[in-house]
C-alpha cells in the first residue's frame, strides 16, 4: 500500500491510525466529545490515514446514512478541538496528531463504478 505520493504506508501508520479510528468511533459513539448541534452517534468513522510524520491524521466520516454530510462535517471541523482533547485521554502517544475530518467519498465513488459496470452489461 502507498500513500499519494509513491511512499510505502509503514505498518506503524497503519496501526496508528487504526487506534485513532478505534477511539474516535467509541468517543462518537458514546457521545463523549458532546459536539453541541450534532449527534455523534451516528458518524462513522471509516478511515484514519496518518502522516508519516504521525502529527496528523486524516478521519474519513460519514453520516448514517450520507445526510446532511456537509453540514456534520463542518461541525466536526470546528469542534476538533474538543475531540482532540478527549481524545488525548484515550490515545497515550507522545505527540497528538491534529485530526482533519474529511467526507467519505467512497461509496459514492463504489456506487458510480457499480453503476457504470451495470449501464455496460445491459
Amino acid at each position: 500500500m502507498t500513500d499519494r505520493i509513491g511512499k510505502p504506508i509503514s505498518q506503524r501508520q497503519l496501526r496508528v491510525g487504526e487506534m485513532i479510528k478505534q477511539s474516535l468511533s467509541m468517543i462518537f459513539i458514546r457521545n463523549e466529545a458532546k459536539v453541541p448541534n450534532l449527534d455523534t452517534n451516528t458518524i462513522t468513522v471509516t478511515e484514519v490515514k496518518m502522516s508519516p510524520d504521525l502529527k496528523i491524521a486524516k478521519a474519513y466520516v460519514l453520516p448514517l446514512g450520507g445526510k446532511d454530510a456537509e453540514e456534520s462535517l463542518n461541525v466536526l471541523k470546528d469542534y476538533s478541538f474538543l475531540i482532540r482533547k478527549i481524545l488525548s485521554k484515550k490515545v497515550e502517544m507522545k505527540f497528538l496528531p491534529k485530526i482533519l475530518f474529511r467526507k467519505d467519498e467512497s461509496f459514492e465513488y463504489a456506487e458510480k463504478i457499480e453503476n457504470l459496470i451495470k449501464q455496460t452489461n445491459k
